[in-house]
Formats: structure tokens, sequence, C-alpha cells
């Protein structure tokens, strides 16, 4: 019988991993998801074979990319409310969330497509986002800073529609304006 559970990478492997992820977004950002491996590779100071053993396939890469970002996101919720005020935490994380939606809007035709032969690039993330909100919203009630009766799947639908209707560079003056609004709304009245 074999253990199913992958052994954890070496440090050197997972810090090459890591480099490799983040300049996997920096290089789709700027050139596109069609990309070439080998750019990536270069750009993150390890060699082809490094990329390859990693991520075996541009989806696989892709994929990854992808949950990594939903991870940084996630993570950066306690990481905020120990830093800031609670309401500034969660004015600071929505700011990440547009961020993680901008790079999430360039993969969307590759993780539709990763979808459609049967993978699953959002499983988790849709519960990993909302427990982070979660969080923010808890620590905004307990110290009496926005309003009892709006429930966190109520921003999450706010931001997922601010982030539908603002997803882009060029119109991100415009989503910071509509997450202000929300978060004004939240605002607990005296």
């Amino acid at each position: 019988m074999t253990d199913a559970t992958p052994r954890p990478l070496r440090a050197d492997a997972r810090r090459n991993r890591e480099k490799i992820l983040n300049a996997a977004v920096h290089v789709f950002t700027t050139e596109g998801l069609e990309a070439h491996l080998e750019r990536i590779a270069k750009e993150a100071g390890v060699g082809s074979g490094t990329l390859y053993r990693n991520f075996p396939t541009r989806e696989a890469l892709i994929e990854a990319v992808y949950r990594n970002e939903v991870t940084h996101l996630c993570d950066a919720a306690p990481t905020l409310l120990a830093q800031k005020p609670p309401e500034e935490a969660l004015r600071a994380w929505t700011r990440l969330f547009l961020d993680y939606v901008t790079a999430k809007y360039g993969m969307i035709d590759a993780l539709r497509a990763i979808a459609a032969t049967g993978g699953n690039p959002y499983s988790h993330s849709r519960e990993l986002i909302q427990a982070a909100i979660t969080s923010l919203m808890d620590a905004c009630v307990a110290a009496g800073k926005i309003r009892t009766d709006i429930r966190p799947t109520d921003i999450a639908a706010a931001l997922e529609g601010i982030a539908l209707t603002s997803a882009g560079a060029e119109h991100r003056q415009q989503a910071e304006r509509l997450l202000d609004l929300t978060l004004d709304g939240l605002t607990k009245r005296r």
C-alpha cells in the first residue's frame, strides 16, 4: 500500500517553486499566457528542467499560479488584522482582492480551458476567500465598526460584482470608488 500524501519539498525546492510561481505571474501579466515557459524559467533564475519537474504542462503552471494567488490573498487577512485596525484591514484586503481579480482576469480563458478538460482550478478557492472575508468582518463587528446585519456572503457577492464590472487595470479607479461605496455602506450607523 502506498501513501498518497506527497512528501514535503526540501527548502531549496520550495524556494525554486515559489520563484517560478512569482516569475510566472509577472511574465503572464506582461506577456500573456502564451509566453514561453523558458522565459519564465529564466526570469525565475532556474533551469527549464526545474520548471518542468514542478509543472509538467503549461496548464499545471497556470493552475498553480491561480491557486498560489488565492493563497496569498487569503493569507493576507490575518497579517493585515495584526498590523491595522479591523476596518483598515478590511479596506486594505479589498484592494488586494482587486489585484487578485485583475491577475485572474488575464488567466480566465486558460482557467476555463483547464476546467473544460476536467480539472478544477477553483476547488476550495471560494471557501478560502469566504473564510478570509469572514475573519475580517468578524473583527470589524467585534470592534463595533460595521453593521451586524450584513453577511460575509453579501460582501463576497459585492466584491465579485465590482470585479466583474471593473476588472482590468484601466478600470482600477472606478473599482476603488465602488469598493469605498460598498465599505462605507457597511459602516455602523450611530
